[in-house]
């Protein structure tokens, strides 16, 4: 699952707040809204985290890694900050 990936990878270190997040608009999957989502190797996530985006690639799927292990699940495709229109 998207929220369960996005903890073990460490992309969002709390599981709370990655479920939250999954479970709102501000994550995609392949382009799609992902409320809940399966992943699977090469999808592409893209995260909106207040003023920056977020978009990595799945490169592995594991239930558990160490720490210094976790970048090897994603690789980081792009990353920007969002300028928002305040009108």
């Amino acid at each position: 699952r998207l929220d369960k990936f996005l903890k073990v990878s460490r992309i969002i270190k709390r599981r709370t707040l990655s479920k939250e997040i999954s479970e709102s608009s501000r994550v995609k999957v392949n382009g799609k809204v992902a409320k809940q989502a399966q992943i699977k190797v090469g999808d592409e996530i893209e995260i909106e985290f207040g003023r920056s985006r977020l978009t990595v690639k799945v490169k592995e799927l594991r239930e558990h890694v160490l720490k210094e292990d976790s970048t090897m699940l994603y690789e980081i495709i792009n990353e920007e900050r969002i300028e928002r229109d305040l009108n």
